[in-house]
């Protein structure tokens, strides 16, 4: 009898089932929407090495700068493509006006860049620099000089684009 019972009810349930409905259409045009939204906003964002620990410079140019090999120098030490080469106490206590250790780094091929041999002329070959805005000039002027040396004919420096001020209709 309990079996009888339990057939019923299940066949009874069958009959007053309702089918569930996803409704996607809202789900796609938020999607729609979003991927809208990252194609716009994401085409002129640039994504640099972290730079934790290097306040960089702002500028007000309009040229963004191609993909190249990224020196950075922060407070105290030197890295190219993330890769440490030296520290600056190094750097200041070797009166070479060259860092043989950067020079050497920069002649093998690089993820970013060519290699020396690859590069039909100087100016082919490109450098990011992004360094501290408090660093001395002549730590700075050295890493540059060494970059040249190692036959990078274009130096670019990474900095921040600067807020522009919003323009103020005058008043008729």
């Amino acid at each position: 009898m309990a079996l009888l019972k339990r057939a019923r009810r299940t066949t009874t349930a069958l009959r007053h089932r309702v089918d569930a409905e996803l409704n996607l259409i809202p789900l796609i045009d938020i999607l729609s929407v979003m991927v809208a939204f990252l194609l716009v906003y994401s085409t002129d964002v640039e994504v640099v090495q972290n730079t934790k620990g290097v306040e960089v410079p702002q500028s007000i140019a309009e040229v963004l700068p191609k993909q190249s090999v990224v020196v950075m120098i922060t407070k105290d030490q030197l890295f190219v493509q993330g890769e440490l080469v030296a520290t600056l106490d190094e750097i200041r206590a070797d009166r070479n006006p060259l860092i043989e250790r950067l020079r050497e780094v920069l002649a093998r091929p690089m993820v970013g860049g060519d290699s020396a041999a690859d590069a039909p002329d100087l100016t082919a070959r490109e450098i990011t620099l992004l360094a501290d805005k408090s660093l001395p000039y002549d730590v700075v002027k050295k890493v540059m000089a060494t970059c040249t040396a190692a036959t990078y004919g274009k130096i670019s420096l990474a900095v921040l684009e600067k807020d522009k001020p919003v323009a103020t209709a005058k008043p008729a």
